[in-house]
């Protein structure tokens, strides 16, 4: 079984998890209400997507 020659250090190992964290979704300002929404999604406010009417609210 493998083992490590010398243990990590912390400034490594705090190096190799800075990209271990968590990402923010893409959000977007709805055309139509100003509501923020997930890009290429429909708008929970009003109902639209790309200027149309998709669900009725």
């Amino acid at each position: 079984m493998a083992v490590p020659f010398r243990r990590t250090s912390k400034t490594v190992k705090r190096k190799r998890r800075t990209h271990f964290k968590l990402q923010v979704p893409g959000m977007v300002e709805c055309p139509s209400c100003g509501g923020m929404t997930l890009s290429h999604h429909v708008c929970k406010e009003c109902g639209t997507y790309k200027g149309k009417e998709v669900v009725a609210k």
